[in-house]
């Protein structure tokens, strides 16, 4: 009997030892740099949303009639689909457990607000390729401001609202939501995973670009500087517990910082730009890189 109980006990042990192991290994793999996600980010992100209006702008009109979908909005509905896809799949190499709940109505708004800025924007671009010029307001247009009935103008103005309001809301804040989210998730005591990888660095100039696409065609920087923000504020409260961005959560930060640099380096150089000044009033003053494009480059060609 007492053999018998031995051995029974040296079976618990060898069957409970792999137990913490399972665990422990998939979370030493979350902290390495996920350079496959970054890289599948920022290239999507450049191809599938800055590449869709120059697709729209640099293909000949002929090629795409206006009422129909074009290569545009496929690439925007390409986007709708992998950018909620590879930011679940960012959540589930978190180092730490994140609010489920969370994470899902924030995929779920996103996807909402991104599928109501693609019938905006689809229809928005068609309007340029008509004469219709960014960097004038809807009714200022001279497109637009001779219709009638006057009641369309206000139909077109809440396309833009839907367009450049609504959807950039629902569509920007659950994304960066996810961002935040991740990053709070970032932070360790382990040396060698405070380094940022070859890959990372290589990285890091095209991701922060992008962001400061995304900053002032978007209209979010409010929004972007609050979360920029919280993320400061998280790294001085962990810096404060002996914890420190793994490369993951440093790469996510010096992204945010550099597009910083960028966003102001924009505004000083289109400071004084009366016409640009004039359609973004406003205590923060952060024109659109497609109103500049109509503005300055299409009207000199």
């Amino acid at each position: 009997m007492q053999n018998l109980r031995k051995r029974r006990s040296n079976d618990t042990t060898t069957q409970s030892t792999p137990g913490p192991l399972k665990v422990n290994v998939p979370r030493q793999k979350r902290s390495r740099f996920h350079c496959d996600l970054w890289f599948c980010l920022t290239l999507q992100n450049w191809i599938l949303d800055f590449g869709r209006p120059i697709v729209m702008i640099t293909l000949p009109l002929e090629w795409f009639p206006l009422n129909k979908p074009v290569l545009e909005t496929i690439f925007h509905m390409a986007y709708n689909v992998i950018t909620p896809f590879l930011m679940l799949k960012l959540i589930e190499r978190s180092p730490r457990e994140l609010p489920r709940s969370a994470v899902y109505l924030c995929i779920i708004t996103f996807v909402m607000g991104a599928s109501i800025h693609l019938v905006g924007d689809s229809i928005n671009h068609r309007l340029i390729l008509s004469g219709y010029q960014l960097h004038l307001s809807v009714r200022e247009n001279p497109i637009i401001k001779d219709l009638k009935p006057a009641s369309l103008i206000d139909s077109f103005e809440l396309l833009y609202y839907y367009d450049e309001h609504l959807g950039h809301l629902m569509w920007y804040i659950p994304f960066f939501a996810i961002l935040f989210l991740y990053f709070t998730g970032c932070f360790t005591k382990a040396e060698e995973e405070k380094r940022l990888p070859v890959s990372g660095r290589l990285l890091l100039g095209p991701s922060a670009l992008y962001y400061w696409y995304l900053v002032t065609e978007g209209q979010i920087t409010e929004l972007f500087l609050l979360t920029f923000l919280a993320m400061v504020v998280m790294v001085i409260h962990q810096h404060r517990k002996g914890l420190s961005p793994d490369s993951n959560g440093l790469f996510l930060f010096c992204s945010f910082s550099v597009t910083v640099l960028l966003v102001a380096l924009w505004v000083v150089y289109l400071w004084n730009d009366p016409v640009l000044r004039n359609k973004y009033p406003g205590l923060i003053y952060v024109p659109e890189p497609w109103s500049y494009y109509t503005l300055h480059i299409k009207q000199n060609h």
